[in-house]
């Protein structure tokens, strides 16, 4: 399992690095509207709709992302920062920092079609936008957020198994300690101090350290979230798309929550200069 797991990690972020740095606007376009089906695929069957439910909420999504991302493509030709997607990336702002630690402390299972037909367009479709117009602006400040999200992750794992003691949320996901916390902030931090060290305006350094810090403990709540759904829904993962790795939404639960905020921020600062 763990050769599996190592196996298809660096595959994929071959496949990423390829895609992020000489895929053509259009075909970054069809990739991310790929990964949004498929993830909203997998959302239907964490959402336990039926087949018909399924296939509608899916072929829907597909013609909403696709328009969406076509206005989205033209707008940034001009301006890529601009704030025409900004109600979307505030839409999720409000969303996890207000919804979902709600549902995190009740563990209160979200019933209604509806409801959880719209959770999951919080989730995807800021996200995708996200990682479209972070690229415009520069792949490597989006490669730099993502990068925060594999930092954290990989100290957070490593740190819980050699040191975790203290259980971050037993009743969502017993295998993550505080501990696990502790060591994927300190590593972000030097992350930032890294990426820090390196940039040259000034007006983003002093906003860089606390931004992917807040990045950091986003993605926790985005994977505390997911881990939660899937509890809910009865399975271990999302999806079995990824050997090893389970499903799509199983890799980018953290982004989910992680991306829409850093497009946030980075955009509100620019308004600023």
């Amino acid at each position: 399992m763990l050769r599996a797991r190592i196996f298809t990690a660096v595959i994929m972020l071959c496949v990423f690095l390829a895609a992020l740095f000489y895929l053509s606007a259009i075909f970054w376009m069809v990739l991310l509207l790929a990964l949004t089906a498929t993830g909203t695929w997998e959302w239907s069957r964490l959402a336990k709709f039926s087949l018909t439910s399924s296939i509608t909420y899916l072929l829907f999504t597909i013609i909403l992302v696709g328009e969406l991302l076509f206005v989205l493509s033209d707008v940034v030709l001009t301006n890529p920062h601009t704030t025409v997607f900004l109600g979307f990336y505030a839409a999720s702002f409000v969303f996890w920092t207000l919804g979902v630690p709600f549902f995190l402390k009740s563990k209160t299972p979200i019933r209604n079609p509806v409801a959880l037909a719209l959770t999951g367009w919080v989730l995807l479709l800021p996200t995708c936008f996200a990682l479209y117009q972070l690229r415009a602006i520069d792949p490597l400040i989006l490669l730099g957020f993502m990068s925060t999200i594999w930092i954290s992750d990989t100290a957070a794992y490593f740190t819980g198994r050699k040191w975790g003691k203290h259980k971050l949320a037993p009743g969502i996901s017993p295998g993550k300690t505080w501990e696990g916390v502790a060591g994927a902030l300190a590593a972000v931090f030097i992350y930032a101090l890294t990426w820090n060290y390196s940039a040259g305006d000034e007006a983003r350094i002093r906003l860089l350290i606390p931004l992917l810090l807040l990045l950091a403990m986003m993605g926790i709540v985005g994977d505390l979230f997911e881990s939660l759904m899937k509890r809910h829904a009865g399975v271990k993962d999302s999806g079995n798309i990824l050997p090893g790795h389970g499903g799509i939404l199983d890799r980018i639960d953290a982004l989910t929550s992680a991306l829409p905020i850093a497009a946030l921020s980075l955009l509100l600062l620019q308004t600023e200069l």
